[in-house]
Formats: C-alpha cells, sequence, structure tokens
C-alpha cells in the first residue's frame, strides 16, 4: 500500500500488525535477538494499544504497519486509461459507489493484475479511511518510531514466501481471524480470497477438523487452484503452503495433502519468529523488497 513516510534505513525495524482483538510486533533490532508481543485491544480502541507499544522506549527505528481487513475495502477495477501521474484521482472516483467510505475521508493504492492476452488491464484498488490512518500516523511520528509503510494482510503473508518461478498457495491467518487463500508467482500476488467461518480453525481438535472442516477448506482451495489455472491461463499448482498458528497444523497439512493430491508443507519462518506474528515479520520483508 502507499508509503506514506519515508526516512533514511534504519537497522533497528518493526512490524506491527492489527487484529480484532490485539495488535502485535515484531521487532528485529540491530545486533540483538529479535523479539514479539501481544497488546490486547478492547472496544477497538487501537489508538490505546498504538500508544502502550510506542511509548516502550526499547523499541526505535523503522516501522511498518500491517492493517487488519477492518479497515480496508479491496475492489476490482478497469485500469483508467490516464497517465500514471494521474490513476490514483482517476480510481477515487470510480470506485466511491463500491466501498463504504467517503470519498472526502478515503486514501487508496491500487496493484496490478496479472495481464491476460486480449482482456482489459485490470487493477486491484485498496482503499482506507483517511481520518484513521492520520491518527495512526500521527500517533507513531509523535513517538520515537518512523512510520515507513503501510500494507495490507495480504502483502505481508506474500512476502514470507521466497522468491520462486513457480507458483505457490499460501493457507494464512493471524488468530482469531478469517482464512486467507493467497497465489503468488515470481513474487507477485496473482490471486487473493478471504474466506469465511475458519476463524475458529485453530480451537478445532482431530475429530472436529475430520468432521468437515478440512473437506470444506480443500474445496475452497481447489475453487482458488482451478480459478488460477483456467481464468487466469496458469500451470497448475504444485505446492501449498500452511502458515496457520494452530497446534494441529502438522496434522491439517497432512490432511489436506490426501484431498488435494498437491504437497502440503509448513512455510518456514526463522527459530525466533511465533506464528502468530508472522504477519508483522511479512510487513518488514515486504518494505525490504519493495513490496509494501
Amino acid at each position: 500500500m502507499t508509503k506514506f513516510f519515508v526516512k533514511k534505513e534504519s537497522h533497528h525495524q518493526l512490524g506491527i500488525s492489527l487484529r480484532q482483538d490485539a495488535l502485535v510486533f515484531c521487532y528485529f533490532p540491530e545486533n540483538a535477538a529479535p523479539r514479539g508481543k501481544e497488546i490486547p485491544v478492547l472496544d477497538n480502541n487501537y489508538q490505546l494499544g498504538l500508544m502502550k507499544l510506542a511509548d516502550d522506549g526499547s523499541l526505535k527505528g523503522e516501522c511498518h504497519l500491517v492493517l487488519s481487513p477492518q479497515f480496508y475495502q479491496v475492489v476490482q477495477l478497469d485500469k483508467p486509461q490516464v497517465p500514471p501521474e494521474e490513476i490514483n484521482a482517476a480510481l477515487k472516483w470510480q470506485v466511491k459507489d463500491l466501498v463504504t467510505f467517503p470519498p472526502e475521508d478515503m486514501v487508496l493504492d491500487y496493484f496490478d493484475t496479472p495481464r491476460l492476452p486480449n482482456a482489459q488491464e485490470k487493477v486491484n484498488v485498496v482503499c482506507a479511511r483517511q481520518s484513521v490512518l492520520k491518527e495512526m500516523v500521527t500517533l507513531l511520528q509523535d513517538k520515537r518510531l518512523k512510520l515507513k509503510s503501510i500494507i495490507t494482510e495480504e502483502f505481508a503473508f506474500s512476502a514470507l514466501l521466497p522468491p520462486e518461478e513457480e507458483a505457490s498457495l499460501l493457507v494464512c491467518q493471524q488468530p482469531h481471524e478469517e482464512i486467507v487463500l493467497l497465489i503468488v508467482k515470481q513474487g507477485q500476488l496473482y490471486f487473493h480470497r478471504r474466506l469465511r467461518g475458519f476463524s475458529h480453525i485453530a480451537q478445532r481438535s482431530e475429530l472436529e477438523l475430520q468432521a468437515g472442516v478440512i473437506d470444506a477448506l480443500s474445496l475452497e482451495i481447489q475453487r482458488s487452484s482451478d480459478f488460477f489455472e483456467r481464468q487466469l491461463k496458469q500451470a497448475p499448482i504444485k505446492n501449498i503452503r500452511l502458515m496457520l498458528p494452530m497446534s494441529l497444523e502438522m496434522f491439517l497439512a497432512e490432511k489436506l495433502s490426501e484431498n488435494t493430491n498437491v504437497p502440503v508443507t509448513l512455510l518456514e519462518l526463522e527459530d525466533t519468529v511465533p506464528r502468530e506474528i508472522s504477519a508483522a515479520r511479512g510487513a518488514i520483508l515486504a518494505d525490504r523488497r519493495g513490496v509494501a
């Protein structure tokens, strides 16, 4: 998403990820061990949570913020046939009737979709409330933190994948949030879809997972793979990776592999990064790769 502030490079990196019930951070200081922490959020008071985090005197350097879906909406539109510097302005008026944010309080950016032969070029438009983001930006900037980028969950998670020639399907999730399916090829996000009904998958037992949950998730994976192959004219998915903060993640991977007939493995993270804060880690990686 839009880089609101660009500062000189810092060796201290902080990723902050917003969730429905908490905000978490992943801190990579120079010459010290990385660490993370979760700060509960009550009554949607994210400002208080950010203030508590910003008041931690041990945190400093560049900061990267991951928005949860409640803060943004994504709409796909035909790409305006205008000069590049005028695209954002043109998109604002095209999208105004498709999102719940008023045009006078909207900030947006876009990312290109894969170009299909003989088809209209399209873009995915990401919209958020300018007043809400401005409050967060101001709060962090008033402290010792230097906010460098704001990014969505989709790009934070996709940055966790290593650059590869072949496409990978990533099944990912923040705790207590819905599962997100992503298809990434050569570092580009080709497909993203948020599933409903899986927010409590981490609390399911093996029996509960086998009593319909695994089959339902397998079906959604197959639908997404079929769309990628048939509609986007791409080669079939040959590997699936999981990034789910749950104790039965390996069990789920084995069962999904049986259902889909595609190898399913766990996405590897650094040993010092818990899976619960992977989105915050992804924000740091996305900025390094110029994705944010």
